[in-house]
């Protein structure tokens, strides 16, 4: 007799095969899986059973009601307190030393003679910032760059006196009159003390937002200048050009409508032709109502999209930095802007020094442009005065 024998998984299986039995030995395979695959499952469900979830459970309890736990009045509010810090680092932003008492305690981290500041614990990339207007005398005015401190533009004063002669007459003798318009590149230029702390916990954010305050108060800056400038130290103005001729509007509360034909056409055809009306929005949403004899308004909207809506047939031009309507102010202004130069000298140029200031944990960031502006060719433009006469 020939026996062949193997240990089970769980070692309580025997298998013996013997020659020549009755037994078919496939039944006998199948037979032994059955009660191996019942031993196997007979052992989980006792190991379920003996499991102790008991403290397991009591656990999870316990956090379930500490985290449903109302707080109390005192309890502090991290939302809240992110918020204050958010609005103190905003406002640092915008005035840098000078903000608040409140808001330097909110930022900061140590009253140590450093006085470093504390950025909020989680930092947006988007700032929430003011609308800052510039003017748009850029788009329409006449554009140079230079390479020196500033451009001279010879300039021809009048034109030759010629006779009517008889024959054999000899002619007289003319002289053709120039002069010259210097426009000067003025300087422009700001610094700005950023902490730290500040520029590091905002992982470049402070810094770009730093650079984008300082174009746009020089976008701002210059665009005044070019309406109001007074020429000294900085560009010089439209309406403070004393060769721009005033035309009287008849009135000093109310924008005449026949004052602003008689000032168009008051214009030589070549200039009022190519010219431009420039004023502020709230000049702007008064002319919008005029009417003239007729009863049409002066006022006309685009006929097609991308080009700009017309006063008397010409382009209008709104400009923030142009005064309201006023006794003896300027609100309106209409003329060729090619008239008026403007010259960069230099772009927006930033330094940033970390070494200047470091014992006090500061950063300090220089801005400079040098740009220019200036009337070369009064002629073109005509100004409305707010004055009877």
């Amino acid at each position: 007799m020939k026996h062949l024998s193997k240990n089970a998984l769980l070692g309580s299986t025997s298998l013996t095969f013997k020659d020549g039995g009755e037994d078919d030995p496939a039944d006998i395979v199948t037979k032994a899986l059955e009660d191996l695959t019942k031993t196997v499952d007979q052992r989980f469900a006792d190991l379920e059973e003996k499991a102790d979830t008991t403290k397991l459970s009591e656990r999870l309890d316990k956090i379930e009601a500490k985290a449903n736990r109302a707080k109390g009045d005192l309890a502090e509010d991290d939302d809240a307190a992110a918020e204050v810090e958010k609005k103190a680092f905003g406002n640092y932003l915008r005035l840098g030393g000078a903000i608040s008492e409140d808001d330097r305690k909110a930022m900061t981290v140590a009253s140590d003679e450093q006085g470093g500041y504390l950025a909020p614990a989680e930092m947006s990339t988007e700032f929430i910032r003011d609308l800052v207007e510039t003017s748009p005398i850029r788009t329409v005015a006449s554009v140079r760059s230079i390479g020196a401190p500033s451009v001279k533009y010879p300039k021809r004063t009048g034109v030759t006196n010629a006779q009517w002669e008889g024959e054999a007459e000899e002619s007289e003798e003319s002289n053709v009159p120039f002069g010259q318009v210097e426009v000067t590149a003025r300087k422009l230029m700001t610094h700005v003390d950023v902490s730290n702390e500040l520029l590091s916990d905002s992982g470049g954010a402070a810094e770009a937002e730093v650079r984008l305050a300082l174009a746009e108060d020089f976008g701002q800056k210059e665009g005044v200048a070019f309406v109001n400038g007074t020429g000294a130290g900085q560009p010089e103005g439209l309406l403070v050009n004393p060769d721009i001729e005033e035309f009287a509007n008849g009135a000093t509360g109310a924008i005449s409508e026949s004052a602003l034909v008689s000032m168009m056409y008051d214009l030589p055809a070549m200039y009022r032709n190519a010219g431009t009306w420039m004023m502020n929005g709230t000049t702007l949403g008064v002319l919008r109502t005029l009417r003239d004899a007729d009863g049409r308004f002066l006022w006309q909207p685009s006929l097609q999209a991308g080009q700009p809506e017309t006063l008397l047939g010409r382009p209008v031009v709104e400009a923030v930095d142009m005064p309201d309507i006023a006794e003896n102010a300027f609100p309106i202004i209409y003329g060729d802007f090619n008239g008026y130069r403007i010259v960069d000298r230099l772009a927006m140029s930033i330094l940033v020094n970390p070494y200047l200031l470091a014992t006090k944990g500061l950063t300090r960031i220089h801005a400079t442009r040098r740009v220019g502006g200036r009337v070369i060719q009064a002629a073109r433009f005509r100004k409305l005065k707010m004055a009877v006469s």
